[in-house]
């Protein structure tokens, strides 16, 4: 018997596929379905399940504290999407910890053309940061394009959001930039 390419992946992927339906029908994997929680959260410590905000996956991890502290964070191994892996991003959410001891506490700026940074206020860093918006979408604002349309736009600033944003924080976002008007909004889960 000869058997063309075509033929010879054909019957790959269904001897492939074979194999992991018979491996999902047997009884065992049925009887697992409704088994509670192998591991269960140790309450004695703080345990806590949460979700990685990094990349929008939704990854499941468990979040131990003492006194207020985050003292480890590992892969829940009851959660569908990762099975208690997690990479190496989500394995460094502790970063993120308000009382982990290299966290920033305060706004550091570092003027243009200066080599050291100084220390200011938030009250001083959101004046700046909206005064600075507002000077670039002033300078570049179009209000009819050269076709004599009406536009309403700038094109000098962008907006990236980012999967930590749940869909309510992502809609107020886009109403904001849009009343900004700004043309391109986008999320790093598209890019």
């Amino acid at each position: 018997m000869e058997l063309s390419r075509r033929d010879f992946i054909k019957v790959s992927g269904a001897g492939i596929g074979g194999f992991f339906l018979f491996d999902a029908l047997k009884p065992e994997a049925a009887l697992a379905i409704g088994q509670p929680n192998k591991l269960p959260l140790r309450k004695t410590r703080g345990e806590m399940t949460t979700i990685c905000p990094y990349d929008a996956s939704g990854c499941g991890f468990i979040v131990a504290n003492e006194d207020g502290k985050v003292v480890n964070i590992e892969g829940d191994p009851e959660h569908p999407i990762n099975n208690g892996a997690g990479c190496a991003k989500g394995q460094s959410i502790r970063e993120l910890d308000a009382q982990n001891s290299r966290r920033l506490k305060q706004v550091l700026y570092r003027a243009p053309g200066a080599s050291q940074w100084q220390e200011q206020t938030w009250d001083w860093a959101i004046s700046e940061i909206a005064q600075r918006i507002r000077n670039t979408r002033d300078a570049s604002f179009v209000q009819m394009d050269s076709a004599g349309n009406l536009v309403n736009r700038t094109e000098a600033i962008a907006s990236l959001g980012g999967s930590a944003l749940d869909n309510e924080e992502c809609y107020l976002l886009v109403k904001l930039m849009r009343a900004l008007g700004l043309v391109y909004i986008e999320h790093h889960a598209r890019i």
